[in-house]
């Protein structure tokens, strides 16, 4: 009986050939849109969510790059930034070849959860099976306690983000009737250089659709330079068209992916810790049995 492939395989191919075309590396979200948009995913799929809310399809895409650094096909970079190692350039692009490895890393990952059990590790240190890449890891929880914050509080908590990302004079108005405008802020380039901005908060569980920038750029206009959105969802690629759209003020999108990025690198209601990843392929070289 033929083997069923996991939902995130088929993102695998395009993902290698989209950092190709970007010359080896590419921001996430920069690559997770070319990836759509090179396999033409209709708009009906790109509106399935998962119970959490986020998008199944960037979360497939999301979950298809980590098992790509896994297997040493990308670098585990941080900041957002996703690039080819030497074997992500000369791999075989072949979906049975990639399967077959991803079958093999699931028994090493059985292997590791044996190794730990039998070493009485507490349940927390205990790794699932991520065939659909729902585990919930704190990048999701922090997503979720966001999407659950009251709207005045996620109002507060944006304005912190922008205060800490180096903002001025950052106010809360959330008045009704003001074209979704929920605030404003300077943003100091250098002493000689400054930009009034407007901001938007959208606890959002779906895509944000571009009338959505076109209502609040039109709120926006003569009364600031620059516009940003902040989401717990996504936008969707007309929405990211229309926010760069020539000829009309730049708005800056943040999703839910990138406002995660932003507590990270800011930790903000995060606490670090170190970690380890073993490598089983230095203990093979000592007679350890593969799975």
């Amino acid at each position: 009986m033929t083997a069923v492939k996991p939902g995130h395989l088929r993102f695998w191919i395009p993902i290698i050939e989209v950092l190709k075309s970007l010359g080896g590396s590419g921001q996430a979200s920069e690559v997770a849109d070319q990836v759509v948009e090179r396999m033409k995913i209709p708009d009906e799929e790109l509106n399935e969510t998962l119970q959490s809310g986020g998008s199944k399809i960037y979360n497939q895409i999301s979950w298809a790059r980590f098992l790509l650094v896994r297997l040493g096909y990308l670098d585990a970079s941080q900041r957002g930034v996703w690039t080819l190692t030497k074997n992500g350039y000369n791999a075989n692009l072949n979906e049975d070849n990639f399967h077959k490895e991803l079958k093999e890393l699931k028994k090493q990952r059985r292997l590791e959860r044996k190794l730990k059990k039998q070493a009485k590790d507490s349940a927390e240190d205990q790794i699932k099976d991520e065939d659909d890449g729902n585990d919930l890891d704190y990048r999701e929880e922090l997503l979720n306690l966001l999407k659950y914050l009251p709207a005045d509080g996620f109002e507060r908590i944006c304005q912190r983000l922008l205060r800490e990302s180096g903002f001025k004079q950052v106010n809360v108005t959330g008045r009704s009737g003001d074209g979704g405008i929920d605030g404003n802020g300077i943003l100091q380039v250098n002493p000689f250089v400054s930009f009034t901005v407007l901001f938007q908060c959208k606890r959002y569980k779906n895509l944000v659709s571009p009338s959505t920038i076109r209502d609040f750029r039109g709120a926006m206009m003569g009364r600031a330079d620059k516009g940003i959105i902040m989401t717990t969802g996504t936008f969707s690629l007309e929405a990211k068209r229309e926010a760069q759209r020539e000829g009309v003020p730049p708005i800056e999108l943040v999703d839910g992916e990138k406002l995660v990025d932003m507590f990270e690198l800011l930790e903000l209601g995060l606490s670090p810790r170190k970690t380890y990843d073993v490598n089983r392929k230095f203990f093979y070289e000592f007679g350890l049995e593969k799975a």
